[in-house]
């Protein structure tokens, strides 16, 4: 999803930024295809490299992507550090918008930490994967990050299943049944 919206506003017309902040089980890598061999946002936060060896053009216009990198041992401390928080800063400068993709809510901390530093979170879930209690517990812990909560994407719903709130149902509302 954050793929999706990011490729959506680079298509109309806004420098776009995706960084995949998912450094412990990234699943954006290889989404897009790199125009050159690049290093990733783990190499950048450790600082074994520059912010610009990182940043990667892609082959959609308007779009460019941070990918995760290698696996970091310990993904928190770095996304805590201070080169996160002053990379986003220095890339704010140059971007329209900024799409950080993160580690699922409430498994991690990662998703709370990433929040704080930004201008709003969507909580992005996949239809019948998740209770509504543990959704509901997500939400929370990003609303509780002092940023605006923008609200929930419900991924892989299948409209078949339940009908409710189609138009096809209401096609004898409001006739008089005899």
């Amino acid at each position: 999803t954050s793929t999706n919206i990011a490729w959506t506003f680079a298509r109309s017309g806004y420098k776009t930024l995706l960084i995949d902040a998912d450094m412990r089980n990234s699943v954006m890598s290889g989404v897009f295809k790199a125009r050159d061999k690049i290093t990733g946002l783990t190499e950048f936060l450790s600082g074994t490299t520059d912010l610009s060896q990182g940043l990667c053009d892609t082959n959609i216009e308007n779009l460019f992507v941070i990918q995760a990198g290698s696996v970091s041992p310990n993904p928190t401390a770095l996304l805590q550090s201070k080169n996160f928080s002053t990379m986003l800063e220095t890339l704010r400068k140059y971007f329209d918008y900024i799409i950080v993709d993160t580690a699922p809510v409430g498994v991690v901390i990662d998703a709370a930490i990433i929040t704080r530093k930004c201008d709003a979170s969507i909580l992005v879930t996949e239809a019948g994967e998740i209770n509504r209690r543990d959704i509901q517990k997500a939400k929370e812990q990003l609303e509780h990050t002092g940023k605006p909560f923008l609200g929930v994407v419900l991924n892989k719903f299948d409209t078949s299943v339940d009908k409710y709130g189609s138009y096809g149902n209401y096609g004898d509302y409001g006739k008089n049944k005899k």
